[in-house]
């Protein structure tokens, strides 16, 4: 694809970035649409892995017919084969009629299957032979359905991780793996994340008549220095906050507002600096050196602590021992001495009261511009 092909194509389905990885993802799913080729979509939660299953349908010869979307993850393990191939009526208690699967329903079209690491066993077993046949069976039956579906699926797990321990199918996975579209994380996009923000803050803007957001060179130098641990998911929720909270609405004198490095610091949640990172998966080709390193230090340093303190025990010296807390580093933005850094849930709860004084105790409009519902921001006030 040339420049000006590739820009339509962002612009349709609005996609924003210019890094070589996404740019590379788009291409290969424009590239392998027209054929009948399985695809595994791989990447981080909260990346945009969504968008590559739309492109590939619409740029297929499939592109007349249905195409449905099911996240494996969200069915209950009981109802996931019903809910996939359909059932026969009384095939189980509340089965008051036949009912066609998503299988039965996409004949002819795209399927796309997101959070396909999560399906059980017997599932896997009966995806396996839907792909590689074309054919099923609804719970509760015995006749054989056929179907000609092109599956697209995606997953937030490391699948290779997950065969090597049981969990998922390795025929499956082969059969899966046709082709494998990386989404890069945002992190590694970081050239990119400004341009996002601005783009979301500009929405959220137009949306609620209020002045748009910009950030100093130290703010933006902050944006793309966090982890961003949710992706672009994250990142659209952050600059809807900040725009809801520190905005106003437009005046004839000014249309925007510049936030400095202390005011984007409030938004953005403070890791702990002794904190392990967590995986959610190994990643593909396994656990980095540095990974490895950082976990085994920490391990160490654990059992120096406990070594410690089992010889101040020993010598019945435990009352004597003053706490030995590492006091955070000072950070630049952070207001001076600060007692302790919010919490999540406190930070949110700042968010909400500024909200509701904002909108002079609107809870409708202050919900709105939290990016929440009405009935969420009422739970949430109960429970303070």
């Amino acid at each position: 694809m040339d420049s000006q092909e590739l820009q339509r194509l962002k612009n349709k389905y609005d996609i924003i970035g210019n890094d070589p990885a996404l740019n590379r993802a788009l291409e290969t799913a424009v590239a392998i649409a027209p054929t009948n080729l399985t695809v595994l979509i791989t990447g981080e939660s909260g990346t945009g892995k969504e968008n590559l299953p739309k492109i590939i349908h619409q740029n297929s010869l499939r592109k007349n017919g249905k195409y449905l979307a099911v996240n494996c993850g969200a069915i209950p393990s009981g109802t996931i084969n019903a809910e996939l191939f359909g059932h026969e009526k009384g095939a189980f208690t509340g089965a008051v009629a036949e009912r066609k699967g998503y299988f039965e329903e996409a004949d002819g079209g795209t399927l796309f299957l997101d959070e396909i690491g999560e399906l059980p066993k017997d599932t896997q077993a009966m995806l396996l032979r839907v792909l590689q046949d074309g054919e099923f069976l609804k719970v509760g039956s015995s006749k054989v359905e056929k179907t000609d579906v092109r599956v697209v699926a995606a997953t937030n797990l490391n699948l290779l991780h997950a065969v090597s321990t049981g969990k998922f199918r390795e025929d499956l996975f082969y059969r899966l793996n046709a082709i494998q579209i990386n989404m890069p994380s945002l992190r590694e996009r970081k050239d990119d994340i400004y341009l996002l923000f601005r783009k979301f803050t500009s929405d959220f803007s137009e949306k609620y008549g209020m002045r748009k957001v910009s950030l100093t060179h130290e703010a933006i130098a902050m944006l793309r220095d966090y982890r961003w641990p949710g992706n672009i998911r994250q990142l659209k929720h952050t600059a809807e906050s900040i725009t809801a909270l520190e905005s106003t609405k437009i005046t004839s004198r000014d249309d925007r507002i510049e936030i400095d490095s202390a005011t984007l610091a409030k938004y953005i949640p403070k890791d702990s600096p002794n904190a392990i990172p967590a995986l959610v998966s190994a990643p593909q080709g396994g656990m980095s050196s540095d990974d490895k390193q950082m976990i085994v230090k920490a391990l160490l340093d654990l059992k120096q602590e406990v070594d410690r303190l089992k010889s101040i025990v020993g010598e019945g010296q435990l009352k004597a021992v003053e706490p030995q807390l590492q006091e955070p580093e000072e950070v630049e933005w952070q207001e001076p001495e600060p007692e302790r850094p919010l919490s999540i849930q406190e930070i949110e709860k700042e968010n909400i009261a500024k909200a509701l004084e904002k909108f002079g105790g609107n809870r409708k409009l202050a919900a709105e511009a939290l990016g929440i519902s009405e009935r969420t921001l009422y739970r949430r006030l109960k429970n303070e």
